[in-house]
């Protein structure tokens, strides 16, 4: 869907302008590894001050050793040796841990809310061949799939489930806000953040032209529910609880 176009701000080239995700996804990653470079630029000026911050690499070696140590010896793992090595290590981890999150979370409930649509569990496997219950599959397929759906009970508790998953709470905090401005007393790290907010401030205009693009069929589909999913909403400073199906909380527990 994509090749790696050094080129291009992004850092890759999307094959098929119509796939809303793969937009919207590239150009969230792309905001967030600029913000992530500036801030380690702050902190890092070369590769040695990478290596010889102690706390850095204890806190790099928790996590690959401790927290992942039946994957330790995997070689895809950054060395931590260079400040590349940093700067991509947290743009995926800020990446996973925010759009990636509520590209797949938030949305759920749209879809997964009607319970045929995505039931949580059914009440018989689906038929082999040469069975009696395949002959009845084939004899009235709807009639058959509708026999194998959950009782009411488990289908509202499923309802329930997506709902809360699907929820954003009042206080969220999205991606490009901070409660106050007193989370750091450092001048450049604030005007950086600055900078970060207004890109994806520029990135919700984006996503609403798109929206708004007839060429972009993809991205309402046969149900004419815009993908917002990837909208940021680091411009709504009233924030509101609910299923709202866009922002991108600041973080996730996962």
């Amino acid at each position: 869907m994509a090749l790696e176009d050094p080129d291009n701000p992004t850092g890759a080239q999307i094959l098929f302008q119509d796939y809303p995700y793969g937009l919207d996804a590239l150009d969230i990653w792309s905001a967030i590894r600029t913000w992530v470079i500036d801030y380690c630029s702050i902190f890092y000026k070369d590769d040695d001050s990478v290596k010889s911050d102690g706390e850095l690499q204890a806190w790099w070696s928790e996590i690959r050793n401790v927290g992942h140590g039946d994957k330790r010896n995997e070689v895809w793992w950054f060395k931590m040796t260079t400040l590349m090595d940093l700067q991509e290590a947290l743009t995926i981890l800020i990446w996973t841990a925010s759009a990636l999150h509520a590209s797949v979370n938030f949305g759920q409930y749209a879809y997964a809310g009607y319970p045929p649509n995505r039931p949580t569990h059914c009440r018989s496997f689906i038929p082999e061949e040469g069975t009696t219950e395949f002959g009845e599959f084939l004899k009235d397929p709807d009639k058959y799939y509708l026999k194998t759906l959950p009782e009411k009970f488990e289908m509202t508790l499923g309802i329930a489930l997506v709902e809360v998953l699907s929820r954003h709470t009042s206080d969220e905090e999205y991606l490009g806000q901070r409660p106050s401005s007193q989370w750091t007393d450092n001048k450049e790290v604030l005007q950086k953040f600055e900078t970060f907010k207004k890109t994806l401030e520029e990135i919700e205009t984006k996503i609403r032209d798109r929206n708004i693009n007839p060429k972009f069929k993809n991205r309402w589909g046969p149900a004419k529910i815009a993908y917002k999913l990837l909208h940021p909403d680091a411009s709504n400073e009233n924030r509101r609880g609910g299923i709202t199906g866009k922002g991108i909380p600041n973080s996730i527990s996962l």
